[in-house]
């Protein structure tokens, strides 16, 4: 007797999460470096960069914060404007809409009686046929209206921490030119081991993940570094 063995699927499901946390991380550990390399060059005394920094960390922590609420209310607000058209179409032009359902049953190789049956069992709910509009017509899928919230938080707070890892060597040395070495390779290993969590976490092999991170924050980090002693 043949033994069944259970396949068990494991997906990652936390992409909004870990993008919200990648886009406020990657910018917390190259703007406030940035400014704090910029600083200086032209201050010798390190508490002069920190407040500096914890007061950029502040703004951009908020602004970056807003930014997230922002896109994640206008994704809600896309959904149902789309939604909210659909239910009309449905409603007002069946003979259209049910040709779109054909037509999309004719892309997966779907043969045309079999097609005609689908179109049938879909239209004949007013909510299942709205959904799979949604889905399959336009590709969207119902965001969480909660989650405006959540990403604000998370951009935000996420921009905070990453802020502070190039920070702490000026917390710790008194002399600007001496903590911007040490922050300068604190930051370049948080990039990395960022990097490599977050390959970990969405599948793509680690140690490439932490060094596409390094070298891409690496190099914004140096623009911005060198954009900022230009004008201080």
């Amino acid at each position: 007797m043949p033994v069944t063995v259970a396949h068990v699927e494991k997906h990652f499901n936390a992409g909004e999460a870990v993008r919200d946390v990648v886009i406020g991380m990657s910018d917390g550990l190259t703007v406030p470096f940035a400014l704090a390399a910029g600083i200086s060059g032209a201050i010798a005394v390190s508490h002069v960069v920190v407040t500096a920094g914890i007061a950029e960390l502040a703004a951009g922590g908020i602004a970056m914060g807003v930014g997230g609420y922002l896109a994640a209310r206008t994704d809600v607000e896309h959904y149902q404007s789309e939604r909210a058209r659909e239910e009309r179409e449905t409603r007002d032009l069946p003979d259209v809409e049910r040709r779109e359902i054909d037509e999309i049953l004719e892309k997966y190789g779907i043969s045309e009686d079999v097609r005609g049956q689908v179109v049938d069992e879909i239209s004949a709910d007013a909510h299942r046929w709205v959904e799979f509009m949604m889905k399959f017509e336009l590709g969207l899928e119902e965001p969480d209206p909660r989650r405006a919230l959540r990403s604000a938080l998370t951009i935000g707070g996420a921009y905070v921490v990453g802020g502070l890892i190039p920070l702490v060597p000026y917390m710790l040395i008194a002399g600007a030119r001496e903590a911007l070495i040490i922050s300068a390779a604190v930051t370049l290993l948080a990039l990395f081991v960022f990097g490599f969590v977050k390959g970990r976490l969405t599948g793509i092999p680690p140690f490439r993940g932490g060094l596409q991170t390094l070298l891409t924050g690496g190099i914004a980090a140096a623009v911005a570094f060198a954009l900022a002693r230009l004008v201080s």
